[in-house]
């Protein structure tokens, strides 16, 4: 029997579409599937002719594969992936490779790393962004695991992945267990921000500006050939100008409720573990949920009087404006997003390489943009940058951008338009910047009820105090004071 150079198992959309890009590069596949009729319609069908061997069992992939072993899992994330590493460590020897390409969440990839090397196996976690599109001619990949298993995988993903208009390949090694999937849950969490920023410009434009389709469809293609060029930008240009075959514009036609899977509520909740302000992507999960209870919406626009209003004055410059608002607020996303990172890093004792994370997003996945290569420039000018927002590059662009921002969302307020994430990018913006906060009254109010103590301005830090507010509370103070 041939021996083929990797094992894939989950014949779905993501699965088949990689396995064909494995083989288009040169590798010959074993492919399994649970239903074992997908392998014998994916050999006759898609595959005819190609380099795959189509396996019955898992006993059967594993005695097909070069060692040490590789097999790759492209199944839905929870408990599948549990099952399959439970029925592949029998049929696994000591040093093959186990590799999870689903959306899995970081913390079962820590778990489940620590089960495979338990018994022996290497464990690789990897993000995969790019879609059907992205898997099939080349996604951006975000491997994570046992150091170990990376020089033998290397070649395969560095060869299937997207490059970069110089030939970089949009895949390097992230760091230990977790961290592969961590980074592509950033990514997601950022991409949730980015569609959300743009959906709010859209509708600024739409009903604050009154413009049509197509002149959208204008303004977000001039904006992708300039700082904004991304593929989001693009497919919205594209969306825009889309009809169906009775002339309608399809987008019109699709009903405004979101749907979500979860990895933006993922990131949400690991910022709140590690302290960190995500806020432009809190806003954009929590307008997902907004979007989804369509019905009472429909009630409280009866109930709730105020329509939105039309934005008045020159639309050209408004345009403009929207353009420079959306830029400072994208900055910001990615400020945050590299910030949650950072603070993970230090948890989970990651060497995350920040600069190789940009360019690891500068191709195949969807929230690619040239805007990247900036960032990456940032961190190779200054590997220990701690905000983005502190880079002389990115801090002229939000200072350049600050009045037509400022102007947007005060005319968005005006005009009854709902802008969360644009709005809560400036909120972020002026609170990192803020000498001071009113945090100190906050905690005096912690202290007043709860006796939580409080740090001193004329005191060196790390010295707590409590005070006897109403006289009547004692001295006695609590233990626990986190910043």
């Amino acid at each position: 029997m041939a021996q083929a150079d990797i094992g894939l198992i989950g014949l779905a959309v993501m699965g088949e579409n990689i396995a064909l890009n494995m083989e288009s590069k040169g590798f010959t596949v074993a492919v399994y599937n649970r239903t074992v009729e997908k392998v014998d319609a994916f050999i006759a069908g898609r595959g005819a002719g190609k380099k795959f061997i189509g396996c019955h069992s898992i006993r059967e992939l594993a005695a097909g594969l070069q060692r040490p072993r590789k097999v790759m899992l492209l199944v839905k994330a929870g408990q599948p992936v549990d099952d399959l590493i439970e029925q592949l460590i029998p049929a696994l020897e000591p040093g093959d490779i186990i590799i999870d390409g689903g959306n899995s969440h970081f913390p079962d990839t820590i778990r489940r790393a620590k089960r495979a090397e338990s018994k022996g196996l290497l464990y690789i976690g990897t993000g995969v962004s790019g879609g059907e599109e992205g898997a099939l001619t080349g996604p951006s990949l975000m491997p994570g695991g046992s150091p170990a298993a990376w020089p033998h995988v290397r070649d395969i993903f560095q060869k299937i992945c997207a490059k970069t208009p110089e030939g970089e390949p949009c895949c390097d090694w992230v760091g230990e267990n977790g961290a592969g999937h961590f980074v592509k849950m950033v990514h997601n969490g950022i991409e949730y921000g980015d569609m959300q920023m743009i959906c709010e410009t859209y509708l600024m434009m739409k009903d604050g500006l009154g413009m049509s389709n197509e002149e959208m469809h204008e303004a977000f293609k001039a904006w992708n050939e300039a700082e904004l060029k991304s593929y989001l930008i693009e497919i919205t240009r594209d969306i825009l100008a889309y009809k169906n075959e009775e002339g309608q514009s399809v987008v019109d036609l699709i009903l405004d409720t979101a749907g979500q899977k979860g990895t933006g509520k993922w990131t949400v909740l690991a910022a709140l573990d590690e302290g960190q302000p995500l806020t432009l992507i809190g806003e954009a999960v929590f307008a997902r949920c907004l979007s989804a209870i369509k019905e009472e919406r429909v009630a409280a626009s009866k109930a709730l009087k105020g329509k939105m209003k039309k934005i008045r004055g020159d639309r050209q410059k408004f345009v403009g404006d929207l353009r420079q608002a959306l830029y400072a607020s994208k900055i910001v996303s990615y400020a945050q997003g590299f910030q949650l990172m950072r603070s993970a890093a230090k948890t989970y004792g990651w060497s995350l390489n920040y600069g190789g994370i940009a360019l690891m997003w500068r191709g195949g996945c969807i929230i690619r943009s040239a805007f990247l290569d900036k960032i990456k420039e940032a961190y190779v000018n200054n590997p220990r940058l701690t905000n983005l927002l502190l880079d002389p590059f990115f801090a002229g662009a939000v200072t350049a951008a600050e009045k037509p921002w400022r102007n947007v969302i005060m005319k968005a307020v005006q005009a009854r338009i709902p802008v969360p994430a644009i709005g809560s990018a400036l909120e972020f913006y002026d609170g990192y910047r803020a000498r001071r906060l009113p945090a100190n009254l906050l905690q005096a109010q912690r202290d007043y009820f709860g006796a939580h103590t409080y740090e001193r301005v004329d005191k060196p830090r790390g010295e707590f105090f409590h005070t006897n507010w109403t006289g009547k509370g004692g001295t006695t103070s609590a233990t626990a004071y986190t910043v």
